[in-house]
């Protein structure tokens, strides 16, 4: 039986040419704001948890003195490195694994930045403890993720569509819940910015190459939803919506 760690491997590591080509992944206002936020931090060293295909890692590495992009995925890993050579990003070094067990040395790093990427982590609050570990004690972080709304009523279709759509999702953590975690693990949060991601339908499930019987499922469930649920996801007649998504800068206490 294999664990959540290989289920996220399996589900990710096909797929990596795709999350590089994504709009939603290339693209957007957090990332936007995450490169306002680096303006200052040209000496610093920093750790991208959870890299993907490194979208955040080349918008950091073109204003700080190094980045490591951190990944389960071989296959990740692999369009960092060769689209970082492209793009002449020499500062961008790849590691490989979980982000529950960082295999760095306390203090090693001035900042640790995340993108839609700790909603499949395992355990989120040891992993926020093992970046209050490798951080510097003045170190800072940014986070990026997609966010519950919060009520139960709301809570329930994002978790829902988003485990049928993606098998190795876990949990899409409401505001409340972030804040808790970090404070938990030592890590103080200074800022907090709100965003809406629309999410075309088709494009979304292609990405993950859902399959057909799952795909009807979240269509035939959109289809039973109360006005109050459409209204705030936004959900259009061919399954598209939009989701909630938070930035959160916080700093080791």
């Amino acid at each position: 039986m294999k664990t959540h760690h290989q289920a996220v491997y399996q589900q990710f590591d096909e797929q990596a040419n795709s999350y590089l080509t994504s709009q939603v992944h290339a693209q957007g206002e957090d990332l936007q704001i995450l490169q306002q936020l680096l303006q200052a931090s040209q000496q610093a060293h920093v750790l991208d948890l959870g890299c993907g295909a490194g979208h955040a890692s080349f918008h950091a590495a073109q204003l700080v003195k190094s980045v490591v992009a951190y990944d389960l995925s071989d296959s990740m890993l692999n369009v960092v490195a060769k689209n970082a050579q492209e793009r002449g990003l020499n500062n961008i070094t790849t590691c490989k694994g979980t982000a529950e067990s960082l295999p760095f040395e306390d203090n090693s790093f001035d900042m640790v930045i995340s993108r839609y990427s700790a909603h499949h982590w395992h355990d989120v609050e040891k992993a926020l403890r093992e970046v209050h570990r490798v951080l510097q004690p003045v170190g800072k972080g940014i986070f990026i993720d997609v966010v519950s709304p919060g009520h139960p009523l709301l809570d329930i279709y994002l978790q829902t569509v988003e485990v049928l759509r993606d098998t190795s999702h876990i949990r899409d953590y409401s505001a409340g819940e972030w804040s808790g975690m970090l404070n938990n693990a030592g890590l103080f949060v200074s800022g907090v910015k709100s965003f809406r991601l629309p999410l075309e339908f088709t494009s979304w499930v292609e990405r993950m190459r859902t399959p057909e019987l799952l795909v009807n499922a979240i269509r035939q469930y959109q289809k039973t939803l109360s006005h109050e649920v459409k209204s705030h996801f936004a959900v259009q007649e061919d399954g598209s919506f939009t989701s909630d998504v938070m930035l959160f800068e916080f700093q080791r206490q």
